[in-house]
Order: C-alpha cells, then sequence, then structure tokens
C-alpha cells in the first residue's frame, strides 16, 4: 500500500549544507564561501529564528512573476527555492575545510528551466514531480475499472506527470520559522483530468532546512476521486560541482539488496532481482564509475529498499575530493538512482557551467516505477477521505 498516514512524513536528510543558488540577486557561492563554524552566536540566533528572504527570480514565458526563496540556518548553510516548479535552484554546504559550496546543478534564473534547450532535453533539474513521478508504461493505466490515457512524453511511456507535470507550474508560496528551522510551504491544486489523472489533487510540500543541516521536503495529498499519486523531487546532486567536475568518483551506497529489472524503454518487468555478484551492487560503498560501463545506458534505475516502512536510510554519498556527505532518509520503499547519462553538454548552468554527461546524480525517493500497472508493487492509489503524507531527509556532512 502507499504511505497513507495522517501524520507521517517521509524524510531525506543531506549531512552537510545547503548551498545558494548563484541567481542575479544572490551572492554567488564563491563570494560567500565562509567556515560554517565561524558565526558568532548572536547572529547565529539571529539566522536560526529569522524568516527567510525573497527576490524576483524573473517571469515565465507566460508574463508570471517568480520568486527565489533563500532559507538559512545558523550555520550559514543556505537552500534556495523557486515557486516556479517548487524547484530546489541551490544547496550552499560546507566541504573539509569549512568552505561552503553549491552541490545543485540549476540555473540563475527561470529562464533557463523554460529554455527551448531545457525542455528539450527534460533533465527536471531539482523540481517538485508529480503526479506521478516516474515512468507509466504505455500513458496509461486502470483504476476501478476505468482505464486512464495519459500523454506519452518518454518514448511510449509516460514521465513524470506529463507534458505539463508539476515541475512546469507555479505554485503559492508561504515562507515560514518554526524550532525546525527555516521553511518554505507549497501549495497546488491539480484539478480533475490534468494531464489525463482523474480527481482534483490538493497537494503540500514544505522544504525545512534543519540546524543540522538536513533539507527535509514533506509531501501531503488529498484526493475527491480515487487516482494515483507518486511524489518525489528531482534534484541533481554534485558534492563537488563548483569545480565543474563529473560525479563518477563519489562513492554511493544504497541498502536495498534487489532492484526492479527494466526493458528497454525503462519500464520494469515485474522481476525484483538480487543485486549481489551485479554492478547494482551499492551494499557497500563503489564508486559511480566504477562499473558504471556494465550497465548499458548507465544508473537509471529503481533500487528496492530493504526497509520499506517508517523512516529508514535510503543512500549514502561521499565525495573524496571535497569530503562532503550526503545521508537520504525516507519512509518511501524505493529509490530512483540516476546518473545524468543523458546530459550531453548542450546545457549551461549557474555562472556559466557546461553540464555534460554524469554532472550529477539523482536520488528520487519514491513507490516503484510503473506500478498502477504492477499490482505485486506497492500500491499508489489514493482515495477520498485517505492522505497521503510523506517525508523525505536530505542531510549533508563532512569525512576529514
Amino acid at each position: 500500500m502507499i504511505s497513507l498516514r495522517r501524520s507521517g512524513l517521509l524524510a531525506v536528510t543531506l549531512p552537510g549544507l545547503l548551498l545558494l543558488a548563484a541567481c542575479g540577486n544572490n551572492p554567488s557561492a564563491e563570494q560567500t564561501s565562509t567556515s560554517a563554524a565561524s558565526a558568532p552566536a548572536d547572529t547565529a540566533q539571529t539566522k536560526s529564528t529569522a524568516m527567510p528572504t525573497s527576490a524576483s527570480f524573473g517571469k515565465t514565458t507566460d508574463g508570471t512573476e517568480v520568486q527565489l526563496y533563500t532559507l538559512t540556518n545558523a550555520n550559514g548553510v543556505k537552500a534556495t527555492i523557486t515557486n516556479y516548479g517548487g524547484t530546489l535552484t541551490s544547496l550552499l554546504v560546507p566541504d573539509k575545510d569549512g568552505k561552503l559550496g553549491d552541490v545543485i546543478l540549476g540555473f540563475d534564473n527561470v529562464s533557463g528551466y523554460q529554455s527551448p534547450e531545457f525542455l528539450k532535453a527534460g533533465p527536471y533539474f531539482g523540481a517538485l514531480i508529480g503526479r506521478y513521478g516516474n515512468r507509466i508504461k504505455g500513458g496509461k493505466f486502470t483504476l476501478e475499472g476505468k482505464e486512464y490515457n495519459l500523454a506519452k512524453n518518454n518514448g511510449p511511456n509516460s514521465l513524470h506527470g506529463g507534458l505539463k507535470g508539476f515541475d512546469k507550474v507555479v505554485w503559492q508560496a508561504e515562507p515560514g520559522s518554526s524550532a525546525d528551522g527555516q521553511s518554505l510551504k507549497l501549495t497546488y491544486v491539480s484539478k480533475d483530468g490534468e494531464e489525463g489523472y482523474p480527481g482534483t489533487l490538493n497537494v503540500a510540500v514544505v522544504y525545512t532546512l534543519t540546524a543540522d543541516n538536513a533539507l527535509k521536503i514533506d509531501y501531503t495529498a488529498t484526493t475527491d476521486k480515487a487516482t494515483v499519486v507518486n511524489l518525489t523531487n528531482h534534484a541533481y546532486f554534485n558534492l563537488n560541482h563548483g569545480a565543474g567536475k563529473d560525479v563518477l568518483n563519489h562513492e554511493v551506497t544504497l541498502p536495498a539488496d534487489r532492484y526492479t529489472v527494466v526493458d528497454a524503454t525503462l519500464i520494469p518487468t515485474g522481476e525484483l532481482r538480487p543485486v549481489k555478484g551485479t554492478p547494482f551492487d551499492f551494499t557497500t560503498p563503489h564508486a559511480i564509475g566504477e562499473r558504471i560501463a556494465q550497465v548499458p545506458g548507465g544508473y537509471d534505475h529503481n533500487w528496492v529498499l530493504n526497509t520499506a516502512t517508517g523512516e529508514h536510510a535510503a543512500a549514502t554519498v561521499y565525495d573524496p575530493a571535497t569530503g562532503r556527505t550526503l545521508e537520504v532518509t525516507t519512509d518511501q520503499p524505493g529509490i530512483q538512482f540516476y546518473t545524468g547519462n543523458f546530459l550531453d553538454g548542450t546545457l549551461k548552468g549557474k555562472g556559466g557551467t557546461v553540464y555534460g554527461k554524469h554532472a550529477g546524480f539523482c536520488l528520487e525517493t519514491q513507490h516503484f516505477p510503473d506500478s498502477p500497472n504492477q499490482p505485486k508493487f506497492p500500491s499508489t492509489e489514493l482515495k477520498p477521505g485517505e492522505t497521503y503524507h510523506t517525508v523525505s531527509t536530505y542531510k549533508f556532512g563532512v569525512r576529514k
């Protein structure tokens, strides 16, 4: 069953610092580089209790003004999020020398996320994904005896909510602050029939930057008609992003003994295959590039986490060059590990950085791909009167 809880959250914690987007209205990572431990006590207190700040992030192609919100904690860690697509545009976190650096792929303003090149490439940098994260076979599913047809925007399949998923809408934003840290609440009403999905879905997503350098993402949704829901975030991480390096030397651990085998169009066959003895075995740390050549196309698969309920470990990443670490926790049964296989150098991001193949990796906490057509997979159905509530946390740290 899908995680349907009245009070549970899906948390992904990042063990280090969150990096600030290098937009025109914000200082660059280089300009703001400082030791996370150097902030005076009175300043740290102010940062922990103050509200997030906001600035213009430009206008969408239809003329709508969108904002960029900056969340800061007492350590100087910063996360920037725009209400266009609920997109995480930057995270400033410290390295082993205490220098803050941006670890998120993205752009300096909203026009980058709407450029023809970006839309054609479809990498979904940092965006909130819905209604259904990942792929649905043939762009259709049957629910309560009725077939629903979706846009086929990824070969023969539907991907990440369709032609205009949650990544391409303007969300209502409400900055906040609590004992947990500065936060940004984003809400959106997806109308019945939008992108082919049944039911009017009321969605709320809360980003919170915590005192221990974690970005918690809390997802909630309700519906007035039976539907399917699988929300996630599509951030691309590179713990050495500022150096313009790829992520092949990053060491990854995934506590998963099985993964979902896929066909040529990346749709699960239904088989949950053991990872032991294969290049999919990350139960102990391995560099991304160590065995990636053995996987046609690179890693873009769903791992079946050993723990399926309650908050549990989902991934750990370590970058030997910077000492940065990332720990992901979630209450979801799966995680999609993607290694930026389709990036080809045509996109230029913040500060003119060229995003080539393997420039970043994604860790998308989720239910399994194509679950609406796979009765043996955990269900993603949401019914009226139920509440979809899940939390994922990305926590940053340092290994010296």
